[in-house]
């Protein structure tokens, strides 16, 4: 038995629940958002949002029902940032099939992200628990912000370490930590312990983009559902190349310059920079810096008593830095 199984069957009823919630909160007169919206949360996600907020609430000795509902709300907010995501990126895959985008169009996909947004708002009035609502809409500001500081760094070479860590934080990090407060406000404990979990779905949250940029680059289109070097096709800087133009010298910041601001990625200034990045070991250095993420996360999980949700999070902590795709 692999070792998320352990954890899914902790939870597999609610996680059912959660699936059949998604198509009621997908029901629509308009045909288009149901068809969209069923292609993209069917498509293969690892619902770890929604599994993040289930263990912790679970963690937090929650015994409600309101649970369901707002891991279906997380995994709508995330759907939603994916599908402009997709846009702005002008992604043609996601989780190795057609993005929406390329099969119904750049306005159908941002259109029906604003349905799932304002879907997602609406299903959280509905629960009723204002902090939960300042929880979540906080956190999808921050997570808009995040986005655009990352298209303003496209292409900039100068972009640094603490620099990149903010946009993740914000850009993916916020929406996780906010799954994990979500289920520690459900559970009611006290604040000390609701701050701890938030940290915990923070650092994982880094952990996994982390590890999401290390893939991009060892990445089989095959095996992973994008290109190898997706990410710097779009000019995006990300940790491996981040660290490895530290440690360059001014020839090779120019050529990655070049490389990086030429309309079309090349064959030849892929391989350039994908040398580069091993040559001064940013594979290594950017899944070292997950590996202390996910140390410091789960050292955090001392203060809950032992238990098998308590478990069930450091195996989702362990699973993020094992992943390869």
């Amino acid at each position: 038995m692999g070792f998320m199984e352990t954890v899914l069957t902790l939870i597999n009823d609610d996680l059912l629940r959660v699936e059949e919630q998604f198509k009621k909160d997908l029901t629509s007169d308009v045909t288009l958002i149901r068809k969209v919206g069923e292609y993209v949360l069917g498509s293969g996600g690892k619902r770890m949002r929604p599994i993040l907020l289930l263990l912790c609430a679970r963690l937090a000795g929650y015994k409600g029902e309101q649970h369901v509902g707002l891991a279906s709300v997380v995994e709508f907010i995330h759907t939603a940032t994916l599908l402009h995501d997709d846009v702005v990126d002008s992604a043609v895959l996601r989780r190795g099939q057609e993005s929406a985008n390329a099969v119904w169009g750049n306005e159908a996909s941002v259109l029906v992200g604003d349905f799932l947004f304002a879907k997602s708002f609406s299903i959280m009035v509905r629960e009723g628990n204002l902090d939960i609502l300042r929880t979540l809409s906080d956190a999808t500001t921050m997570m808009a912000e995040g986005e655009v500081q990352q298209l303003i760094n496209t292409c900039d070479l100068d972009m640094d370490e603490p620099r990149y860590l903010d946009v993740i934080r914000n850009k993916t990090a916020i929406l996780i930590a906010a799954a994990c407060r979500v289920g520690a406000i459900l559970g009611g404990v006290t604040a000390e312990k609701e701050e701890v979990l938030a940290e915990f779905g923070m650092e994982l949250g880094i952990a996994f983009q982390l590890m999401d940029d290390a893939i991009d680059y060892v990445a089989d289109e095959s095996e992973f559902g994008k290109a190898q070097g997706h990410d710097l096709e779009e000019g995006k800087m990300t940790l491996p190349l981040i660290y490895a133009l530290r440690q360059s010298n001014s020839q090779e910041r120019e050529r990655v310059a070049d490389i990086i601001e030429a309309d079309e990625l090349t064959d030849d200034g892929l391989a350039y920079v994908l040398e580069l990045i091993e040559r001064y070991r940013g594979i290594e250095y950017t899944r070292t810096r997950a590996g202390e993420l996910i140390a410091e996360a789960k050292s955090r999980l001392q203060c809950f008593a032992p238990s098998p949700e308590r478990d069930a999070l450091e195996t989702v902590a362990d699973y993020i830095l094992s992943r390869n795709k």
